[in-house]
């Protein structure tokens, strides 16, 4: 499984829609509450023999919803889950502009290695 697909099927146990950042058409309503995400780079890690062995993997994840107490609660959720699943998740979290009147945001940033043997 990639590191994508495993963030994911991370968040989607958390019972919310998970979609790539940017991604809801224009004429799309927006769900009551969901998640996006966006690769913000995979850089390398550690190197041997003039070559990387491994890479970091850093993922951009906001939680949207009408009800602004969610947001704080389902990101604590995913971070423990994303945090139980491998990743490194620093911070409580950070306030993510919407586009929409009706929601509020919050994200954190997820980060995790990929070895070169996986």
């Amino acid at each position: 499984m990639s590191k994508t697909e495993l963030l994911i099927s991370t968040l989607s146990a958390l019972g919310y829609p998970v979609r790539l950042q940017g991604s809801l058409a224009e004429d799309e309503a927006y769900p009551a509450a969901f998640f996006t995400f966006w690769n913000n780079s995979s850089d390398d890690g550690a190197h041997y023999d003039n070559g990387a062995i491994s890479w970091v993997w850093n993922f951009d994840v906001n939680f949207y919803a009408t009800d602004p107490a969610l947001v704080y609660s389902v990101l604590d959720a995913a971070k423990a889950a994303l945090e139980a699943a491998g990743f490194i998740v620093p911070g409580r979290g950070y306030s993510a502009p919407s586009d929409e009147p009706t929601h509020t945001g919050r994200g954190i940033n997820a980060l995790i290695i990929e070895n070169k043997e996986e």
